[in-house]
């Protein structure tokens, strides 16, 4: 009520210029209003914008009239402002009446509260009588108002007193005292807009006094000094009436003293209104403090019934206490009679004692007078058995005599005997170390490492290529270094600080016919690990090649030569003094060969000396012109095997970059003498297929128009293009890819992408071979990158390696049994970068932790991962590393008690492998190579033994989230199970020895139909 009665402003006429206006009271006066039960007073059922916007548009509201106005009162209108000589008097007696009714906010009143209804009245005023009756009227409405008003603050407070606690009372006031605030705001806002109106009035007057002064400065001028003071009074007197009024003066009189009211009011607004605040945080500070007084009185209740509880425990120990004390009296009474008796029964034994010595010193006395009379009875019985047993031992040693004699007699025959042997062992043991001996020379040398044979190979074909021996003599002695023949060995140590023409000259000795059952291996790739690798197929040549080497194949590696390659890792690299010239872009290029030894592997590296520096630009793969780098590549490649004078059994190309080499060998070098090969090409990932104009392949030498068809290497998407994985796939004699699920994925329409038609029609010879592991180099046992090594039978090393990597990312190590979550991978869409986006925050739901380790060559992805990285930046449990370091990836295996794999296509993927082989178990999707190597732990169709990870089907998060609830469910409740599940997948075998026994069925197969067809023509 009192919000509302500050906002009534009566309009009153200035000075009775306009005798026709009429004076009206704002509408929500003139309506009575019927408040809610649950209303607030001090907000008198209004929220604070609906206030705001009625104060406002009552304090707006202009008069009306109800005549025309007279002439010269327009201007004075649009300037002229209501007088409010009323208001602060009847806002301090509301305001009066609020403080003494000491108003709070209610939540709840039984009855309405009434707010009386007033009639609108319209007075005119015409002259002074008329103002006095609007007065008296104004003051017995406002009268009236007051008295209705009070009552309604006698029935709040009657019911705030019934209704209300003191913590209500003080939460309501805070919101009764914002309202206050509010509603002095918006009068303050009224008044200072009032003030303006006052200042422009002013300014007004300022602009008349100065066209004043410039009247008077015009009568200076114009020379008339006697009259000019009674002409300018005329003129100001005639302007002034037509212009202003007589009335206006006394306006400006009374606008200049409402303007100091108005100050005034202001002024006490503003102390109102920061009183109000100091009130608001007072109410807040007592707020908080009796939340605070709460909480101790709660704490304070529950220790002292903690304290009453004790007492009551204290007073029972205390009446056990008092009985056990009684119970101690008389066990000390017992005590100090059981010691009476103690110490009686102690005297009467050791009196028993003295007698018992006496009586056995007499015992034995006794013993020693009956033994000696029972020997000299004995005596006088033996002495006539004595002289007949003296008669028998006579008789007993003549015959032991005889039979020494015919013993001597025997031995003396088997020491001759043995004599005889021994010559004969001694011959044939000669024979046998001659034996021995021969076949050393012939057999092969098992106490050298391959890196030595590599590097003797290398070292050969060197001697070859630089015309310095005969294709003839190189292919003998290789047959040799081959079989590991320890003569070639025995010259090598030789030779080592010989000059090179007499080691050729001793080498050449050696020659001699000789045959073996190996194959002569050829692998052309673009990668290699650890000298050159981006992805799987690195560890596929390496890991495949040193498993065919161990099988007794001969195998070598050819590779360009990169700039960005670990140079490290290379042993004993050089540069042969030869120059293999090779066509492209129709002229010839020059390219260096280098060899070198990886991981006991013999390598060449091919340096084209060609203008663009294909190989030299810091990155393997993502160049404009990777089609003409690679295709460059592999005929470079087939024309150093063509000089070298190579016959190799297989070449194996892996994936699009090398995939060239199919075609190039039967079209343009199995016609020059390069014939003795059977073709092998991996796809590693049929995603990517080398597609190009087929103009592309003229710069390689190969024929367009002949190769642009559809049984050859056109694309079956688009016509004018080629597409080398679908070259390969046409002129090999073997295809593969990398897990038996993935081959059958990609003869599907979804998986092929676009190469199943073609795959299909070639099925004869494609297979799905599951990759292996470096099981050398991802070894726990003897891996260097590790705090600790360990392995299954001792787990507490993988423990300590968690908490190792803990203290180096900075990971909460509070709870040791916390499961850490891994995870390893290139962030591309094919490895299900939403899914591993998700399990980081469920990993975190579900009270794990999370390490990622990888980056992303796609840029949008690269920077929502680096978001999410700065996210957890200062978290303690999870941390995300966006790029790849080889060490730290090894830790990470080792640490981790899952990993997870949430691919949307995986050809075969090797991490599941690694993570397994370091006890962390597989979440993995079933697909491809995942769904061959992994097989869930609850999955009652497989075996128990094959059981050894979790897995998932769709690519969703509901799936997802099932799989790696249930391994954080066996993880935490069945411990023993899964000591055991880790066990068991470290035990597993993913070395390459099955692989590679199933290449070298290929492989032979191949070879045998090739000699057979052979023999046949």
């Amino acid at each position: 009520m009192a919000s509302k009665l500050a906002t009534c402003f009566v309009y009153r006429n200035l000075n009775q210029s306009h005798p026709n206006t009429v004076v009206r009271f704002p509408s929500s006066l003139s309506h009575g209003l019927l408040l809610p039960a649950s209303c607030k007073m001090r907000q008198r059922s209004l929220s604070s914008q609906h206030k705001k916007q009625h104060i406002k548009k009552a304090s707006h509201e202009q008069p009306s009239t109800d005549g025309d106005p007279q002439p010269g009162q327009d201007r004075d209108s649009e300037h002229r402002e209501p007088s409010l000589d009323s208001l602060p008097n009847v806002n301090n007696e509301i305001l009066s009446s609020t403080d003494t009714g000491n108003i709070d906010s209610v939540e709840k009143l039984d009855s309405p509260i009434l707010i009386p209804e007033t009639t609108p009245s319209a007075v005119n005023i015409n002259g002074a009588e008329q103002a006095e009756q609007l007065s008296g009227g104004q003051l017995v409405d406002m009268l009236g108002m007051i008295q209705n008003t009070e009552k309604n603050i006698l029935l709040l407070n009657q019911a705030r007193i019934h209704a209300l606690q003191d913590l209500e009372k003080i939460l309501a006031e805070k919101e009764a005292l914002q309202g206050e605030i509010n509603v002095l705001e918006t009068r303050l806002a009224e008044t200072d807009a009032r003030i303006e109106v006052a200042t422009q009035e002013k300014i007004d007057v300022k602009h008349l006094e100065e066209q004043l002064e410039k009247l008077r400065s015009e009568l200076a001028q114009s020379g008339n000094p006697e009259g000019g003071d009674t002409e300018l009074h005329a003129h100001l007197n005639r302007f002034l009436n037509d212009e202003y009024p007589p009335s206006h003066n006394e306006s400006i009189h009374s606008l200049t003293v409402e303007l100091n009211s108005l100050r005034e009011e202001n002024a006490s607004l503003k102390s109102a209104i920061e009183s109000f605040k100091a009130q608001l945080n007072d109410v807040n500070n007592t707020s908080e403090r009796v939340v605070v007084l709460e909480k101790e009185r709660s704490s304070l209740e529950s220790a002292l019934k903690d304290l009453e509880s004790k007492l009551l425990e204290s007073q029972e120990d205390l009446s056990e206490l008092s009985a056990l004390r009684v119970e101690c009296k008389d066990l000390r009474e017992k005590v100090e009679d059981l010691q009476v008796m103690l110490d009686n029964a102690t005297k009467q034994a050791n009196q028993d004692i003295t007698v018992l010595q006496q009586n056995q010193d007499l015992r034995r006395k006794l013993e020693k007078l009956e033994a000696s009379l029972e020997e000299a009875n004995n005596y006088k019985l033996s002495s006539d058995k004595l002289q007949k047993y003296n008669e028998e031992m006579q008789q007993k040693i003549k015959s032991l005599e005889e039979r020494l004699q015919k013993s001597d007699e025997e031995i003396n025959s088997y020491v001759q005997m043995y004599q005889d042997s021994a010559k004969e062992f001694q011959v044939t043991l000669s024979d046998l170390k001659e034996e021995t001996k021969k076949r050393a020379l012939d057999g092969p040398v098992e106490d050298m490492p391959w890196e030595f044979w590599s590097r003797l190979l290398l070292m050969i074909d060197g001697w070859s290529l630089e015309k310095k021996i005969s294709v003839d003599d190189a292919n003998l002695l290789r047959e040799k270094v081959w079989k590991r023949d320890r003569r070639i060995r025995d010259t090598y140590m030789a030779c080592e600080e010989q000059s090179e023409n007499e080691a050729i000259s001793a080498f050449l000795k050696l020659t001699s016919s000789a045959t073996s059952q190996g194959l002569r291996v050829i692998h052309i790739a673009a990668e290699m690990a650890p000298v050159a690798k981006v992805g799987g197929l690195g560890d596929v040549v390496c890991g495949l090649g040193k498993a065919l080497q161990r099988k007794g194949h001969l195998v070598e590696i050819i590779l360009p030569k990169y700039d960005c390659m670990d140079y490290d890792r290379i042993c004993d690299l050089r540069a042969l003094d030869v120059v293999i010239e090779s066509y492209f872009d129709g002229q010839l290029f020059k390219n260096k060969i280098w060899v070198g030894t990886v991981e006991g592997l013999p390598v060449y590296f091919i340096e084209p000396h060609h203008p663009h520096k294909l190989f030299w630009r810091g990155t393997y793969y993502g160049e404009h012109d990777d089609f003409k780098r690679f295709s460059y590549f592999s005929r470079a490649a087939l024309e150093f095997l063509l000089r070298a004078g190579k016959k190799p059994d297989i070449i194996h190309c892996h994936d699009w970059q090398t995939a060239f080499v199919a075609p190039l060998y039967w079209e343009m070098y199995a016609p020059k003498g390069l014939d003795s090969a059977r073709m092998c090409f991996t796809c590693h990932n049929f995603e990517y297929q080398g597609i190009a104009a087929a103009s592309e392949l003229e710069s390689c030498g190969l024929h367009a128009h002949q190769l642009n068809r559809p049984d050859r290497m056109q694309d079956n998407s688009a016509h004018d293009k080629v597409n080398a994985v679908k070259g390969a796939v046409v002129f090999s004699n073997i295809v593969t890819t990398v897990s038996p699920t993935y081959a059958q994925e990609v003869r599907t329409a979804e998986g092929g992408h676009g190469l199943h038609s073609t795959l299909s029609s070639h099925s004869k010879k494609f297979i799905g071979i599951l990759n292996g592991i470096d099981t050398d180099a991802w070894d726990p046992a003897t891996d260097p990158c590790l705090e600790v090594q360990y392995n299954a039978n001792d787990l507490q090393g993988k423990a300590e390696n968690k908490a190792a990597l803990r203290r180096k990312l900075g990971l909460s190590s509070a709870d040791h049994r916390r499961p850490l979550v891994g995870c390893i991978t290139r962030l591309v869409p094919q490895k299900g970068v939403h899914l591993i986006r998700h399990a980081i925050y469920r990993t975190l739901g579900l009270g794990g932790q999370f390490v990622l380790l990888g980056s992303s060559p796609v840029h949008h992805i690269q920077k929502e991962f680096e978001g999410i990285a700065e996210q957890f930046q200062n978290h303690d449990q999870v941390r995300l590393i966006l790029k790849y370091d080889e060490s730290l990836a090894h830790a990470i295996y080792a640490a981790s008690d899952m990993f997870i794999i949430p691919s949307i296509f995986e050809p075969c993927g090797l991490t599941q492998m690694i993570s397994m082989r370091y006890g962390a178990i597989p979440i993995v999707r079933k697909t491809g190579g995942l769904n061959d190597s992994v097989f869930d732990v609850d999955d009652d169709t497989i075996p128990p033994r094959f059981q050894n990870g979790f897995t998932f089907l769709d690519a969703n998060e509901q799936d997802f989230n099932g799989a790696l609830e249930r391994a954080f469910n066996l993880y935490m409740n069945n411990p023993e199970r899964w000591k055991q599940l880790v066990q068991k997948d470290m035990n597993i075998d993913f070395s390459w020895d099955s692989s590679a026994a199933q290449y070298e069925q290929l492989y032979s197969s191949a070879v045998a139909r090739a000699r057979a067809r052979n023999l046949l023509n």
